[in-house]
């Protein structure tokens, strides 16, 4: 039957698929000769999902993917610069593209490409003689340029959100209904296609614009009306190359093709075909699923690697109506038993905000098995069930909050059932603010913080897409966004239940992916020595807090207040004028178009850029630069401070309860947020005055305990400098040391301007500084940094030896490691390019930084044990010092237990070269025990 009326065409965007299949896995190879099929395993991934989910009375009855022929358009003709910009395919990429096209007539879809013609332009002509037909047309994809094409009897499905997009998402995304989307895009241009657009004008406007006049047409026409002179100026001088940019993004739907919808027809796959297939790229699991499906015999492969393995297997369906609400006893009870049967669940807890130490508990999600998880609500308020909620009565169908957490305490505190959860400290503090004390745990994040730092980001959200092909339901699709956003507790239940219990059920599969590829990876030791243990430390460390001083804190930021108008009456007098300190667009004009200093360069708006890295440049040649660095750190102390601190007290403790972050940073150092106390700078005296807000409470003192260069120890230790090794033996002042063999001063002799120098290389050297780097911290001319940094190379040549071989391994291996094992991932190491000289710095720091973050951790997990039965508490962990709350008359033997821990924290398993030193102070606040 010709297709018509009736029929319904199913248009997959290809190249969309091989590019998602692509970056969101990592890297995999065929076993059996190394070929790079990664984003072949993904590709047939997505459509052995995209054959599941499509039967039924709406499936297609016609379907075809469509690919990007190779090679230029007729849009180059026309426009020789069109996607001048886009960067080459990566190189693993390229010998994959043939094989998803056989991937696709393997799955007997039809699998469509026209030389001369981009995929888009196939598409709409597909689409447009579908419509024709009186057939419906959907096309999978969520390209903005094919929403040209959206309306009577044509939508898109965003795949991976699992979203429709229709008229109406059309003009939430560009302002006006798809048949005007092109000229919204001729004005606004494309810097990914490099469509030249009207300059100035971006999306919003164009709507506007278009909105107001009708069409871009009537718009050129009377481009003279327009009352902003710039925007009339751009209109009428760019007309020529507006209408070329119409013309680059109107899909061509007459584009001549070669075969007909009818040859699109659906065709059940030939097992045979396809398995072979499968089988010919040793997809081993898929060829499992799919030959259940068509109900034959898998075919026998070879065994798979394990990257191999875990990739395939990341390919889960998830469906939320098996997901289950309980509300009474009996029916916890039944999944309790489901727990206890397997030892083993994911847990995750639903609150009213993020801020553990005030967020109240709403529910409780639990995940026995892929696609097995349920939700227990305790703390949805009444109301209309749509999500907006008139008051403060709990709804009905819910557990009674203690009811639930009695029945749950048994296996939650159940040493011998392990308990899952990503990001499970957040968990842990909210569970133990009502009593109970969650343990033991695996942690998804950390997990995969051990395998992968460096590759990506550690959420949820992210390790779900990557890992899984799964998008998790967006939380602000609950409750909104910004002022307007509502809290967990007025989400309707059944709405909350499907995003909740998928949170659990992403994490239960998560775990049973990274598990696995620890022993595997080998990072094992990293993950149950460094990560895992630590998180509970962290969790009471941040509960107990620490005070600060409201009064003291008022103080500074008059203090600073005033300090900061005597720096801008200073500014002003060296630049001749006044003007705003805290405009850059203004201060670009002082230093570049009135001083005429050189080094400035204009961002995209036309202004001069003033970002600290140029003042510091310039603040060796001027000291009007100098001025503004000086008063851009005393307003960054101040708001983010002195002022910002202070709504940063907890009313209820008196205390500020920092949140840390294990996977904060590549190389195992901790972050902190909420309020951040590792950016707190100690180079200035203003910096280091923050820290007398930090107070002890009555009857007892602060005692910090800090690591005395550490770095440099290990760098000595790894780069084998036996003259420095030595120095730390004898415990010389080893800044004093370096200055005097790099400029051969006797150490009787010394000035300190010599030792801040040397010291200021010491340092910068772990961090690959650069002659221009050095300049900067030092505010001498760059020839005389660099020829510090060439001298103290040819005093030290072995920490040059160390750099190089660290890099090249980094190139063979993309990535380095810590002296405990820890992995951080170096993947643009080979770069080419601006990004390179980063890029190799990270990779010789990280080394040396991460094995300093690796030694602290181990100090921290050890320490209560070693201060237990004292009246001590350790409250804080800034880069390498911790700070104690300590009794008055406890101290000094807190001191010594303390001292004995960190400075011994790298043994069993590790022999450093060096000593290990750690400094020690008291006071009544963090300034005086430092």
């Amino acid at each position: 039957m010709a297709f018509g009326k009736g029929h319904h065409l199913h248009l997959i965007d290809g190249s969309a698929f091989i590019f998602r299949a692509y970056h969101a896995l990592p890297p995999l190879t065929r076993k059996s000769d190394g070929l790079p099929i990664g984003a072949v395993a993904g590709f047939c991934n997505m459509l052995h999902r995209y054959v599941e989910a499509n039967t039924g009375p709406d499936a297609p009855t016609h379907a075809a993917v469509i690919f990007d022929y190779s090679g230029k358009s007729f849009r180059n003709e026309i426009y020789p610069d069109y996607k001048a910009n886009r960067p080459p395919a990566p190189e693993d990429l390229v010998p994959q593209f043939p094989l998803t096209r056989q991937a696709t007539r393997a799955f007997n879809i039809s699998c469509e490409e026209i030389d001369g013609f981009e995929a888009d332009d196939i598409i709409a002509t597909l689409a447009c003689q579908a419509r024709a037909a009186g057939g419906r047309v959907t096309i999978i994809s969520s390209d903005k340029d094919l929403m040209q094409l959206v309306g009577d009897g044509v939508e898109m499905l965003d795949a991976m959100k699992n979203k429709r997009i229709g008229i109406e998402e059309v003009e939430e995304k560009f302002g006006v209904r798809p048949d005007r989307v092109v000229d919204v895009q001729a004005l606004a241009g494309d810097s990914v296609d490099n469509v030249p657009g009207a300059p100035g004008i971006g999306i919003k406007t164009a709507a506007q614009l278009i909105q107001e006049y009708g069409d871009l047409e009537t718009l050129l026409d009377r481009a003279e009306e327009i009352k902003q002179p710039k925007r009339r100026q751009v209109l009428l001088e760019m007309r020529d190359q507006i209408e070329l940019s119409k013309k680059l993004v109107t899909l061509d739907c007459a584009t001549p093709l070669d075969f007909s919808l009818d040859d699109l027809e659906v065709r059940e796959p030939d097992p045979e075909a396809l398995l072979g297939f499968l089988a010919e790229m040793e997809f081993r699991t898929l060829s499992k699923r799919v030959a259940d499906r068509l109900g034959v015999e898998p075919p026998a492969i070879p065994e798979a690697s394990a990257e191999q393995a875990a990739q395939e297997q990341a390919a889960p369906v998830f469906d939320a109506a098996a997901y289950d609400i309980v509300r009474t006893a009996e029916e916890l009870d039944f999944w309790l038993q489901r727990i206890e049967a397997c030892g083993r669940v994911a847990v995750d807890t639903e609150t009213t905000g993020l801020d553990e130490m005030t967020a109240e508990l709403v529910g409780i999600c639990l995940a026995t098995e892929a696609g097995q998880a349920c939700y227990i609500p305790v703390g949805h308020k009444a109301g209309s069930g749509d999500g907006l909620f008139a008051d403060e009565t709990l709804s009905e169908g819910q557990m009674p909050l203690n009811e639930a957490l009695e029945k749950l305490r048994p296996v939650l505190e159940d040493p011998s059932i392990l308990k899952i959860g990503q990001n499970m400290k957040y968990d842990a503090k909210i569970l133990s603010r009502y009593g109970i004390e969650i343990a033991p745990y695996d942690d998804t994040m950390l997990l995969s913080y051990a395998l992968h730092a460096g590759l990506h980001g550690h959420g949820m959200d992210t390790l779900s897409e990557r890992y899984l092909g799964h998008v998790p339901i967006p939380i602000k699709d609950l409750i909104g966004s910004g002022k307007s956003a509502i809290t967990f507790d007025k989400v309707a239940l059944d709405e909350a239940a499907k995003y909740a219990a998928e949170d659990a059920d992403v994490t239960l599969r998560l775990w049973d992916l990274f598990k696995p590829q620890l022993h595997k990876a080998r990072v094992t030791t990293v993950y149950e020595t460094l990560e895992r243990p630590l998180a509970p430390v962290l969790a009471r460390m941040e509960m107990a807090g620490v005070k600060v001083d409201r009064d003291t804190l008022s103080r500074m930021s008059n203090a600073f207040a005033q300090k900061m108008a005597g720096l801008e009456a200073e500014i002003h007098e060296l630049a001749g004028e006044s003007f705003n300190v805290g405009s850059p667009k203004q201060l670009g004009e002082i230093l570049f178009d009135k001083m005429g200093l050189e080094g400035g360069k204009k961002g995209k708006a036309g202004a001069w850029s003033t970002p600290a890295q140029v003042l510091e440049d310039l603040a060796t040649e001027h000291d009007l630069p100098a001025r503004v660095l000086d008063w851009r750190q005393l307003s960054k102390l101040k708001s983010t401070y002195t002022d910002a601190l202070q709504d940063h007290i907890n009313p209820e403790t008196d205390r500020v309860h920092t949140s840390y972050i294990q996977s904060g940073a590549n190389t195992g150092r901790l972050a902190s947020t909420d309020p951040n106390l590792q950016n707190i700078p100690v180079r200035t005296e203003e910096g280091r005055r923050i820290r007398e807000a930090f107070v002890a409470d009555t009857g007892k003192v602060l005692v910090s305990l800090d690591y005395s260069q550490i770095e440099l120890r290990i760098l000595a230790h790894v780069a084998g400098i036996d003259t420095l090794k030595q120095a730390f033996r004898e415990g010389q002042d080893i800044h004093a040391m370096t200055a005097s063999e790099m400029f051969d001063v006797p150490l009787d002799e010394m000035t300190p301007e010599i030792r801040r120098q040397a010291k200021a290389i010491n340092f910068g050297v772990i961090y690959g500084i650069s002659g221009f780097g050095l300049a900067r911290n030092l505010r001498i001319p760059r020839t005389k940094a660099q020829e510090f940094i060439d001298r103290y190379f040819e005093r030290f040549p072995g920490i040059r030896d160390y750099m190089d071989d660290t890099v090249a391994f980094a190139k063979s291996h993309e990535r380095v490691e810590t002296l405990f094992g820890r992995r951080i991932h170096t993947p643009e190491i080979n770069a080419k390019g601006p990004g390179a000289g980063f890029a190799r710095r990270a990779a010789i720091n990280a080394p040396i930084q991460g094995t300093a973050a690796d030694i602290i951790r181990r100090a921290m997990i050890r320490m209560e044990e070693a201060i237990e039965g004292l009246p001590a508490t350790m409250l804080l962990q800034v880069h390498d010092e911790l700070i104690f709350e300590v009794a008055e008359g406890a101290v000094d033997e807190t001191i010594a237990r303390v001292r004995e821990v960190m400075e011994g924290a790298a043994e069993p398993a590790v022999k450093l070269d060096v000593p290990l030193v750690v400094d020690a102070g008291q006071g009544a606040n963090w300034a005086e025990a430092h």
